[in-house]
C-alpha cells in the first residue's frame, strides 16, 4: 500500500507546475551560492562538499514544504475525507505523501552535482562511491519519516505554510548541511543532535569526502527517524479522532 501510494503521489507532484518550477530553479540557485561562498572563503578544495550540502538543502526544502502542505493539499483537492475514511491507520495514508516529497527532492541532489560539475568543473571524486549511493537513499528515507511528524504537527495549524517558511533555513543551518556545526553557538549542539537531518547530512558528507565512518551516522539518522515515525503516527491518530468527534476534519 505504501509503495502504490508513493508512486501515485510522486506522479501527482510531477504534474504540479509549481513543484516542477521549484525543483528546477531552487537547487541550481543554492548550488551557485554554495560554490561562490566556499570560493570566497578561500576553501576551493571543499567545493564537492558544498555541492553535496546544497543538494541536501534542496531535499530538505522539498520534504518540509511537501509535508507541511500534505494535509492542506488533500483538503483543497477534496480528498481528505476519503483518505481519513480508508480502513487503514491515518499515518499509513499520509506517509506515502511525505515519502513522495522526499523522493522528488532527489532531483535537487542530482541537479546540484551536475550543475557544479558542468559549470564550475567540480570533480565528482567521491571517497566512497558505493556508500554514497547507500547514504543518500537512507537519508531521504529518514527525512520522509521525519516528514510524517511534521505533517501530523501541521495538521493542527490553519496555515502550515507560515511555519514551514520559518523552519527551512534554521534547520539546514543547525543540521550542518552547508556550515559546520562546530562554528555555531554551543547551545545549538543539543538541537542538532536530536534532528535526523543532522545525522543524515553527516552520513552523506562522510561518504562523499571520507571524513569519517558512514554507518554510525546513517544508523542514528534512521533510528531518530523511526522515533519520529512512531510519534507522528500516534499524533496523527489522536488528531484524526479529535477531528471526527468535533466534526471539523475539513476545517481544522
Amino acid at each position: 500500500m505504501i509503495w502504490v501510494g508513493l508512486l501515485l503521489h510522486t506522479k501527482q507532484l510531477s504534474r504540479s507546475s509549481f513543484e516542477i518550477a521549484t525543483a528546477l530553479i531552487v537547487p541550481v540557485v543554492q548550488a551557485t551560492l554554495a560554490v561562490y561562498l566556499f570560493r570566497a572563503g578561500g576553501e576551493p578544495g571543499r567545493l564537492l562538499e558544498a555541492a553535496v550540502g546544497a543538494g541536501l538543502m534542496g531535499v530538505w526544502s522539498s520534504v518540509l514544504f511537501g509535508s507541511g502542505g500534505a494535509i492542506q493539499n488533500q483538503r483543497w483537492l477534496g480528498t481528505l475525507e476519503m483518505v481519513m475514511l480508508a480502513p487503514r491507520p491515518p499515518a499509513l495514508m499520509i506517509l506515502p505523501i511525505t515519502l513522495a516529497t522526499a523522493v522528488t527532492g532527489t532531483y535537487a541532489m542530482l541537479a546540484t552535482l551536475l550543475w557544479g560539475r558542468l559549470l564550475y568543473g567540480i570533480p565528482l571524486d567521491f571517497a566512497h562511491p558505493l556508500l554514497f549511493l547507500v547514504a543518500v537513499p537512507g537519508c531521504i528515507l529518514g527525512l520522509g519519516m521525519f516528514g510524517l511528524l511534521l505533517a501530523a504537527t501541521f495538521v493542527l495549524l490553519r496555515n502550515a505554510n507560515a511555519l514551514t517558511n520559518t523552519l527551512e533555513y534554521p534547520i539546514w543551518l543547525v543540521s550542518g548541511m552547508l556550515v559546520p556545526i562546530t562554528v555555531l553557538p554551543g547551545w545549538t549542539g543539543p538541537i542538532a543532535a536530536a534532528l535526523p537531518t543532522t545525522w543524515g547530512a553527516r552520513a552523506v558528507r562522510e561518504a562523499a569526502t571520507g571524513g569519517g565512518p558512514v554507518w554510525p551516522s546513517l544508523g542514528i539518522c534512521l533510528a531518530i527517524s523511526l522515533g519520529c515515525l512512531v510519534a507522528g503516527a500516534l499524533m496523527m491518530t489522536y488528531v484524526e479522532r479529535r477531528a471526527r468527534a468535533a466534526a471539523t476534519l475539513a476545517l481544522a
